[in-house]
């Protein structure tokens, strides 16, 4: 079977958005071991490995160091990273709370 390139790419194109599809499906990532992963002087993008994408931001400037707060929300589970100056500062949660 001789397939043109053009052919390709709808299969391949289909490969990816299942790829990704998965990959999004993978299960929830805002559990008590995966916040126990966070350590401080982590980055946001080392957090966001860990945990995705935060459910909100809030970003400060403090005039000395720059505050964002990323917020992770499943229900009533919740988790609060703070960073300074993009490093982990602090963090809460109640997730080592039963419902």
């Amino acid at each position: 079977m001789n397939m043109k390139p053009s052919n390709l790419r709808v299969p391949i194109l289909s490969l990816l958005i299942a790829a990704v599809l998965l990959a999004s499906c993978s299960g929830p990532k805002l559990t008590l071991a995966n916040y126990n992963k966070i350590t401080t002087g982590m980055s946001k993008t080392q957090v966001e490995k860990i945990l995705g994408p935060p459910t909100s931001v809030e970003k400060t400037d403090m005039f000395i160091f720059k505050k964002t707060t990323y917020r992770y929300e499943d229900g009533k589970k919740f988790a609060i990273i703070t960073f300074k100056n993009d490093e982990v500062d602090s963090k809460d949660t109640n997730l080592n709370t039963n419902p």
